[in-house]
């Protein structure tokens, strides 16, 4: 069909991969930084940043771009499609008590849950529009759009028409979008800003936003996460585990799932199924906090835990040094238990750190399976997903394949794939049902073997029941149950 691009904008940067339609092969690529620009920034910084990513010829011969970027952004327009004030970004902390509030306000969790799949938390766009409401009320007076990072590239990139749009993934973050219902719930806007605003059309995934004046396609586009997974090529029974300083855990499933716990939020993707996520407070945070305490490195942290054996002589480390979202426990903070004189070895903390950062991991990953998602692989991403004590542990505790890609920017990936899904789409060649069949990540691929699975369960019970003595019943919530019990 031809050449496409995919544009990824986020938090610290503009990149662009420029892709063959068929085969997906990146032709060329580019890159250029953001400002440092959080909680506060200005939109403009990341179409002066898109400009630089695209010189040099880039974009020569593309017929079509996808957009992806950062989520949990709010850009208020006027009337006249003004800003109304620099964009609110990311996970916000000055949030925090309007999310509390507007939780109470439609009658706790289990409500939110119900409405829209996803209880209030301070990076989401609903919560921004409180906290406007509430600290800049002659700001608030003056919205009368609210877009997103992505809604408002996609917007500027088609010449600023009189329609807006957006996707079911960037529109599932915001707080007033139910992915059950596949609606915007305006109601539940008006209970955040005390008014009504008018919301962008929410496009279905192979939809084209529209054309440039200069007749370039340019597709629906989606969140970072969605875009992501996209890139990624995963489908129902993959989950995606982020190695961040905090994690996230996320799976492909076939329809929205409303937890009343809170603990999941369900999210849309990119191609018509579903995101349900959960939320993990620390998880690389516990690696480089256990190598500092030790005097050495990410490497040298996993060399030390494979000297040790596994439930590193009866050591276990509860990974809450930033309180915990899953369980929910935001004032708990970290636990080692059964020191013993013969446990005080390096290898042996060094071991604890990595088995406990990743029960913590497989305690997110069996809230999904609660909710009867089904997990037969595990793709890991981030930098700690390619130390050896990952690869060599993950498997047997989260009892399935472990899928390790190769570095690569999966959300520009995801974008362009969807720009050519788009084209091709246009072009009579591709359904709008069934997106291009782009070659799967290069990845390593790690299994679980029948000797370590019996080992590894012992090592979760040893996790478990440190877990429950400290902290009785917790994670008994966020499954649903009355008590947590390992998955076997």
């Amino acid at each position: 069909m031809g050449i496409v691009a995919g544009l990824d904008s986020s938090s610290e940067s503009t990149r662009i991969v420029v892709c063959d339609t068929d085969t997906g092969t990146v032709l060329r690529h580019g890159y250029a930084p953001h400002p440092t620009a959080v909680p506060e920034g200005d939109p403009q910084a990341w179409l002066i940043s898109l400009g630089e990513a695209a010189t040099g010829g880039l974009l020569e011969g593309v017929q079509a771009i996808g957009v992806s970027a950062q989520q949990h952004g709010l850009l208020t327009l006027d009337a006249g499609g003004v800003l109304v004030r620099p964009a609110l970004l990311g996970n916000d902390k000055r949030m925090q008590p309007t999310a509390t509030e507007l939780t109470d306000a439609l009658g706790g969790r289990a409500a939110w849950a119900e409405a829209v799949g996803a209880v209030p938390q301070a990076a989401q766009a609903l919560t921004k529009l409180r906290w406007l409401a509430r600290n800049e009320p002659e700001s608030a007076a003056r919205v009368a759009a609210v877009l997103q990072p992505h809604d408002w590239l996609v917007w500027q990139l088609l010449g600023r028409p009189l329609r807006r749009t957006t996707d079911r993934g960037d529109a599932s973050g915001t707080g007033f979008w139910s992915a059950a219902t596949e609606s915007w719930r305006p109601d539940l806007l008006e209970l955040a800003l005390g008014r009504q605003a008018v919301l962008p059309d929410v496009l279905g995934p192979a939809e084209p936003a529209g054309h440039t004046p200069e007749g370039l396609l340019i597709s629906a586009g989606t969140g970072e996460t969605m875009a992501a997974a996209f890139g990624l090529g995963v489908g129902p029974g993959d989950a995606v585990i982020s190695l961040g300083a905090s994690g996230s855990v996320f799976a492909v499933h076939h329809s929205a799932l409303a937890d009343t716990t809170g603990t999941i939020t369900s999210f849309a993707d990119a191609t018509g199924l579903h995101l349900p996520v959960v939320q993990v407070s620390n998880a690389a945070r516990v690696l480089r906090g256990t190598a500092e305490l030790l005097g050495t490195d990410l490497a040298g942290l996993s060399e030390l835990a494979l000297l040790s054996s596994p439930g590193a002589y009866g050591m276990v480390l509860l990974p809450y040094l930033e309180g915990e979202r899953t369980p929910h426990l935001p004032q708990a903070a970290g636990t080692l238990s059964g020191l013993r004189r013969e446990s005080m070895k390096r290898e042996h903390l060094a071991r604890a750190a990595f088995e406990g950062m990743l029960c913590g991991l497989t305690d997110a990953l069996d809230v999904l399976r609660a909710r009867g998602v089904e997990v037969r692989r595990v793709f890991l991403l981030g930098p700690a997903a390619e130390l050896p004590a990952v690869q060599a542990i993950a498997p047997s505790l989260f009892g399935t394949q472990v899928v390790v890609p190769q570095p690569a920017d999966y959300a520009a990936l995801g974008a362009a794939r969807q720009a050519a899904w788009s084209l091709g789409v246009q072009h009579g060649m591709l359904s709008p049902q069934h997106p291009p069949m782009w070659p799967a990540a290069a990845s390593q691929i790690f299994e679980p073997t029948g000797e370590d699975l019996p080992v590894a369960h012992a090592v979760r019970q040893q996790y478990a029941v440190v877990r429950e003595q400290e902290h009785p019943g917790a994670l008994g919530e966020a499954l649903g149950t009355p008590q947590s019990v390992p998955a076997g």
